[in-house]
């Protein structure tokens, strides 16, 4: 069987942005004239964790600039990209993306913004798919990661 797929967002779920600054990050000004990013980096341990299991994509509007400008906070190795619409684009935009690449592997989805449409496709889908909600004022919890290499050890 291939090894399975994990599609991680950033914004919301590395980049908490709900709220005040959570215990743990840091704030970045990665965007000049945006808001500051918030990165924890020990979330850059838990990515590497969890490319033991899974083909770890990046699913996010930040495309190319996840790998230039996140993955030297988080000390990781660059990831591969999928290629999302420019920005401003509807959450809904990325399911037949996600959809295409993942084909019939297995996959989990880690996003803030899970749409009825991505509970849809998760649900018609024969190939075993767990979406995980981040809240987008805290972020990537160790539960989540649990909670996703358990759901792999099951497969």
């Amino acid at each position: 069987m291939n090894r399975p797929l994990l599609f991680l967002d950033i914004d919301g779920v590395l980049n908490p942005f709900d709220g005040p600054c959570p215990a743990g990050f840091s704030e970045h000004d990665l965007f000049p004239g945006e808001e500051s990013i918030r990165i924890n980096p020990g979330h850059g341990a838990w990515i590497t964790e969890l490319t033991a299991t899974f083909d770890v994509t990046w699913a996010t509007s930040w495309n190319d600039d996840a790998n230039r400008l996140l993955v030297p906070l988080l000390g990781i190795s660059p990831l591969p990209v999928l290629t999302m619409p420019p920005v401003p684009f509807h959450p809904n935009a990325k399911v037949p993306l996600i959809a295409a690449l993942a084909q019939d592997r297995p996959t989990a989805w880690i996003d803030d913004a899970h749409t009825h449409e991505a509970r849809t496709w998760r649900d018609n889908r024969s190939a075993p798919t767990i979406l995980v909600a981040a809240d987008p004022a805290v972020g990537l919890t160790r539960a989540h990661v649990d909670q996703i290499l358990t759901w792999s050890a099951g497969l």
